[in-house]
């Protein structure tokens, strides 16, 4: 008997494909009406974090309205007949809980925070909202005074936010991930209650939407809450989300931003990369995610040329995402100098490949911070929610420990090749207080990438 049972976990290891050890044991069904359902468990406390998530975002406006998708956000929360303007946001207060909103290019998604024991009441709130809100024309005149007021305070106020702005239209080029999830000022001033409401009627369906729900509760217990709430909304028929491919980046682009509010210097590369790439995810925590990777090592400990040096590459996107590197000189370096080092770095990796103890290093740093997400009440559910409506599935997320073990010392260098021996050309930029000396000709020497903000991300103030 014991053989026998030796034999078969032996054949469960070999077969691809299989994870034994998932890490946060989510449960899924769907409804009736298409609404996929995700009960993450954790049972520590009686509390739940309760979310909608809506596979609708900025890069899903038709072109000429952009921002339609967070000004929309945004009017979710002037009520419906039941629950009229304010009560939304003053029952969650008083129930002791804490609810938001965000928007960004591949998703909209609101939340509370709640006790157990009041997780019912939101949900018939946030079912309420999903198929009978109500606007004015005084309402969206309103809030679109809001939503341009928060572009001012967020974006045209911000060096760093406009700059990000520039760097992402320069390198997705014929993508909507070009367009600012706020959107651009002059056609946020034309959105009208109509536009909204088409908007609202087309993609907020419980087809298109993903409940998900971590904490003190299991599925077999929310099912029939879902059911008795969400499973009514019939589904309609949703737009197909077809985005064009960007187009190839052959010339060079530097974008140079001078501004008086910029403090210190920051050289920025980066590069388009495809998503979900477990090997990018190393390379990246290996090139530059630590005070002990390769580029803080070098630039800033040992040739002292910049104060900080790093790299970033997110995973989960609904199309390419980016791969990113900057760094800050130290005073009396050049500009010049720092991207030529960088570049150094760059064609050392290339040409070296990793090493098996930083490959070691970085997937146990990887998996640590991975599995820290189970610590969190909202942290699972943000992953999933992600992941999710960015197209991947929920073995995406819990076998992502199986996988990170299986990448290999040549898995690292062939991401290498992806991103730094890419035909497209990375964007480089440089932000710079005011007024400096301009900067020299361009080494003709290869240039590496740098990071630009990350593309997701706007939230509700």
């Amino acid at each position: 008997m014991k053989l026998r049972i030796f034999f078969l976990l032996a054949l469960l290891l070999a077969l691809p494909g299989i994870a034994l050890a998932k890490t946060f044991n989510a449960e899924t069904f769907t409804l009736q009406n298409g609404m996929q359902v995700v009960v993450i468990p954790n049972h520590r406390a009686p509390v739940v974090s309760h979310m909608v998530w809506y596979k609708f975002g900025g890069a899903d406006a038709k072109p000429g309205e952009s921002g339609i998708a967070h000004f929309l956000e945004h009017l979710m929360f002037k009520g419906t007949q039941k629950v009229p303007e304010g009560q939304f946001s003053l029952i969650v207060k008083k129930l002791g809980g804490n609810e938001n909103a965000f928007t960004t290019h591949d998703y909209t998604a609101f939340y509370q925070d709640i006790a157990r024991d009041h997780l019912e009441k939101v949900m018939e709130m946030e079912a309420d909202r999903m198929k009978n809100l109500v606007l004015t024309d005084e309402q969206v005149a309103s809030e679109r005074q809001v939503v341009i007021e928060e572009r001012h305070q967020r974006v045209d106020n911000t060096p760093q936010s406009k700059f990000q702005e520039q760097m992402m239209a320069a390198l997705f080029v014929n993508h909507p991930y070009a367009i600012p999830v706020l959107g651009w000022l002059q056609e946020m001033k034309e959105m009208t209650r109509e536009e909204a409401l088409d908007y609202y009627h087309k993609w907020y369906q419980p087809n298109n939407a993903i409940l998900i729900v971590a904490g003190d509760i299991t599925a077999a217990e929310l099912k029939p809450l879902a059911e008795k709430y969400y499973g009514l909304i019939p589904a309609q028929a949703v737009p197909e989300r077809v985005r064009p491919r960007p187009a190839p980046i052959i010339v060079e682009h530097q974008l140079i931003m001078e501004d008086p509010r910029v403090g210190q210097p920051v050289v920025m590369k980066v590069y388009r990369v495809p998503r979900g790439n477990d090997a990018m995810d190393l390379l990246s925590e290996i090139f530059g995610g630590t005070t002990t990777a390769r580029l803080y090592k070098d630039l800033v400990v040992d040739q002292k040329l910049a104060v900080n040096a790093a790299s970033d590459y997110d995973p989960i996107s609904l199309n390419d995402t980016t791969f990113t590197i900057y760094a800050t000189p130290t005073p009396g370096t050049s500009l010049q100098a720092l991207e030529v080092a960088i570049d150094k770095e760059i064609a050392t990796l290339l040409d070296r490949g990793v090493t098996l103890e930083e490959l070691k290093g970085a997937r146990t740093r990887a998996l640590a911070t991975f599995t820290y997400y189970r610590d969190s009440l909202q942290g699972p559910a943000l992953l999933f929610g992600r992941a999710l409506c960015s197209g991947f599935d929920i073995d995406y997320l819990e076998n992502r420990a199986d996988r990170l073990e299986k990448i290999t010392i040549d898995d690292v260098n062939d991401a290498a090749d992806t991103v730094f021996r890419s035909p497209d050309l990375p964007v480089t930029g440089v932000m710079l207080p005011a007024e400096p000396a301009k900067m020299p000709p361009r080494s003709a020497a290869p240039k590496p990438a740098a990071p630009a903000p990350a593309k997701q991300g706007e939230k509700q103030p």
